[in-house]
């Protein structure tokens, strides 16, 4: 099936924060996003849990989500972003796949849509992100992957 990524899509993380910052979300997160930030932060996986991650109804099942904190106009943001993001390299899985999601590359709009908000997205000298790799990228992301605790 074509998909309008065949060509690639060109990509770089600007670190502008607008992925970080703005509207409440939620950045849902793995076992292993969970291991390798804990690691990253030299913490227990309770201690984190405690300070750093809440529960959210998401679909039948509750779900990890990193907290977010209020900033003084209003927005909300990552509690992790403070002029660049504090665990980067220890990022979860969810933000080392963006842009590059299933809801965001369901269509050429939603690509485009996305790119009014992300100055990273169709940078003509950013990256050329081959098919291959964007599907690879979408593989590591799976949904099954992400802890659900049943009610």
């Amino acid at each position: 099936m074509k998909k309008f990524y065949d060509q690639g899509l060109h990509f770089h993380c600007t670190q502008c924060s607008q992925c970080c910052r703005g509207d409440s979300g939620y950045v849902f997160l793995s076992k292993e996003d969970i291991d390798r930030i804990t690691a990253h932060l030299q913490m227990s996986q309770e201690d984190f849990l405690t300070q750093h991650a809440r529960t959210v109804a998401h679909g039948n099942a509750l779900r990890i989500s990193l907290l977010e904190v209020a900033e003084s106009d209003g927005q909300m943001r990552c509690e992790f972003w403070k002029d660049g993001c504090s665990i980067y390299s220890a990022r979860p899985s969810q933000c080392r796949t963006y842009p590059f999601w299933s809801s965001i590359l369901a269509s050429q709009a939603n690509w485009n849509l996305e790119a009014e908000h992300c100055p990273g997205i169709n940078l003509t000298d950013a990256k050329l992100y081959h098919k291959d790799e964007i599907e690879n990228l979408l593989a590591n992301h799976p949904e099954e992957r992400l802890i659900q605790i049943k009610p």
